[in-house]
């Protein structure tokens, strides 16, 4: 599902080159559940983004459900954006003005559904991560946990070949944090290819495999027992 090959970013800081991300190679197989970890600093997020579409890498290749995905154009890597991926990040990212179901149906409306079923693939979403009696909230009359879980069910309201979740419980409680990581392993049973970065050891114990990170470069790739 995805497969990057020699992908580095480097960043200029005055004459200072900081390798971010540094000569990485390494393939995940459609749905895995990998975690990448590292110390703050490590490169992990951004390591995310460049595997997500969401920045161009210095140099290397990123293969995308076999796609080439680094030669394609801006618009291209948006519509594959839009229609194969989901986000989820540590701030939910969601939209005040909107409520919980319309924040859902952003995307679906953006990737040209009609209303009426953008609506009912977005009641679908929010009732799968038990929302159902709040998709009508606005995000400030919800919790921190529900505003999360809001941004999950906007993820995987398209059926995304790849959900991409950086640090998704950084603000959350460990009771809520446990909800949101329990919603991540049922999406993964039933097939979802899932790459989420952490900084906790016992949440990326929850995946299948654990990329660490260190200074731009990969110094542990294991599967979890």
């Amino acid at each position: 599902m995805i497969k990057i090959n020699n992908l580095s970013k480097i960043f200029q800081s005055g004459d200072a080159e900081i390798r971010a991300v540094d000569n990485v190679s390494f393939s995940i197989p459609e749905g895995q559940f990998v975690a990448i970890t590292g110390r703050s600093g490590s490169g992990k997020s951004t390591l995310l983004y460049q595997l997500g579409l969401l920045d161009r890498p210095t140099a290397g290749e990123i293969f995308l459900d076999n796609l080439n995905a680094t030669e394609l154009s801006d618009n291209d890597q948006t519509r594959m954006r839009l229609h194969s991926l989901g986000y989820i990040f540590q701030d939910y990212a969601i939209l005040p003005s909107l409520t919980a179901l319309e924040n859902v149906m952003v995307p679906l409306l953006m990737q040209g559904l009609e209303e009426k079923e953008a609506k009912e693939k977005s009641i679908k979403a929010l009732s799968r991560v038990g929302l159902s009696d709040r998709m009508h909230n606005l995000p400030s009359q919800l919790s921190g946990g529900q505003q999360q879980r809001v941004s999950i069910a906007r993820a995987i309201g398209h059926e995304p070949k790849i959900i991409f979740a950086d640090e998704p419980t950084a603000n959350l409680d460990s009771e809520t944090s446990k909800n949101v990581l329990d919603a991540f392993l049922e999406l993964n049973k039933e097939g979802q290819t899932i790459v989420m970065v952490t900084h906790e050891p016992e949440y990326s114990a929850l995946a299948h495999r654990i990329i660490e990170l260190r200074d731009g470069k990969i110094v542990s790739d294991e599967m979890n027992k």
